[in-house]
C-alpha cells in the first residue's frame, strides 16, 4: 500500500504525494468485532433484554451497545467479563478475550499508512487540544454523523470502504475510556454547529454528543462565536497534542494532505494562536448553553 512519503525538513514532515484514497488496512480485527458484535446481540435478545436495558446493566449507553452489536466499537475485556454473567454466556464472552485483545492490538494499525503514525500518538496522548473549521472533529462524531461524512465526500466512496472508515474514526474514540483521563479542550466554530451534516436526526444527535462529551470533567468545549469582529485563525483546522512522555507536536490536514509538525517553533506560534482562539471564543459554560439554545429550536 503506497503511502505519504515524507521528508523531515527542520523537524517538519513534509507530503510530497497526495494520500492514498485506500481505506484502512485488511487485518482481521474487523471480522472479529462483526462476528462478536453478532453473538452479543443474539445472547441479548434470548436474555430478553433491550439495548437500553441491557447497557443499563453493564454501565453503557443504548448507543454504545449498538455500535458494538454491529462491530463499529470495540468491546473491552471488563464489558466482555461483566457481559458474559449478566447473559448467562456460560463463558462463551469469557473465552474470547485475547482473541479480542489480540484483535485491538491489530486495529490499532488499521488506519491508512499515511495516518498511522499521527493515530499512534493521539492514542498516548495526555493532552489533546484541537481547533476545528469545517466539521466535528472525529473523536467527537456520532457513528452516523461520521457516516454522513464519508458518504457525503468527494470522490464517492464504496459501502464497505464507508464502513471501515467509520469503524475506523469510532474506535479512536476509546482515547477518553483511558485512566488517568488526558487533558482535553476543543474549539468549534459556531457555522460548524449550525450545519446539519445527515439532516436533522443526525445533526440534533451530534450536538447531544457534544453536550455529553463537553460536560467531562477533563474537558473544556467552547464554541467560536460567528458574529465576532476579530479573528486570529482565518486558516485551517488544526490539532495539539503531547503523547505520554514527549514533547508537544501539531497535526493538521489540507484537502487530503497530512501534515505533522514537530519544529518546536512551529509548534510554539500554533499553541500561542490556540490560546487565542479559546480567549475569543464563548466560555465553556456559554459554549454548552449554546448548543442547548440550538438544540431547542431545532
Amino acid at each position: 500500500m503506497s503511502g505519504v512519503r515524507e521528508s523531515v525538513v527542520g523537524g517538519v514532515a513534509e507530503e510530497t504525494e497526495r494520500r492514498p484514497e485506500t481505506p484502512a488496512e485488511q487485518n482481521g480485527a474487523v471480522g472479529v468485532f462483526l462476528l462478536l458484535g453478532k453473538q452479543l446481540k443474539l445472547l441479548r435478545e434470548r436474555a430478553g433484554l433491550s439495548q437500553p436495558e441491557f447497557g443499563k446493566l453493564v454501565g453503557y449507553g443504548p448507543d454504545q451497545i449498538s455500535a458494538m452489536e454491529r462491530g463499529v466499537r470495540t468491546p473491552r475485556p471488563e464489558f466482555l467479563e461483566k457481559a458474559d454473567d449478566i447473559l448467562k454466556a456460560g463463558g462463551l464472552l469469557k473465552a474470547v478475550i485475547p482473541e479480542v485483545e489480540e484483535a485491538m492490538a491489530r486495529a490499532r494499525t488499521r488506519h491508512p499508512e499515511w495516518y498511522r503514525g499521527y493515530a499512534a500518538l493521539e492514542a498516548k496522548a495526555v493532552s489533546l487540544h484541537d481547533y476545528s473549521t469545517m466539521c466535528v472533529l472525529g473523536l467527537l462524531q456520532t457513528e452516523e454523523y461520521s457516516r454522513a461524512v464519508f458518504t457525503q465526500g468527494h470522490p464517492p466512496l464504496d459501502e464497505e470502504t464507508i464502513e471501515k472508515r467509520v469503524a475506523d474514526r469510532l474506535s479512536r474514540q476509546q482515547f477518553f475510556e483511558q485512566w488517568p483521563p488526558p487533558e482535553c479542550s476543543f474549539v468549534v466554530e459556531q457555522a460548524v454547529l449550525e450545519r446539519p451534516i445527515g439532516g436533522s436526526k443526525v445533526h440534533s444527535d451530534q450536538l447531544r454528543q457534544l453536550l455529553k462529551i463537553g460536560q467531562r470533567r477533563n474537558v473544556q468545549l467552547q464554541v467560536m462565536p460567528t458574529a465576532r469582529h476579530e479573528h486570529p485563525c482565518l486558516d485551517n483546522s488544526f490539532t495539539l497534542l503531547i503523547p505520554k512522555g514527549k514533547e508537544q507536536l501539531a497535526y493538521m490536514e489540507s484537502q487530503g494532505y497530512p501534515k505533522l509538525i514537530t519544529d518546536r517553533e512551529e509548534v510554539r506560534v500554533l499553541a500561542a494562536r490556540y490560546g487565542i482562539i479559546r480567549a475569543q471564543a464563548l466560555n465553556p459554560h456559554e459554549s454548552l448553553d449554546l448548543i442547548e439554545k440550538m438544540l431547542e429550536e431545532l
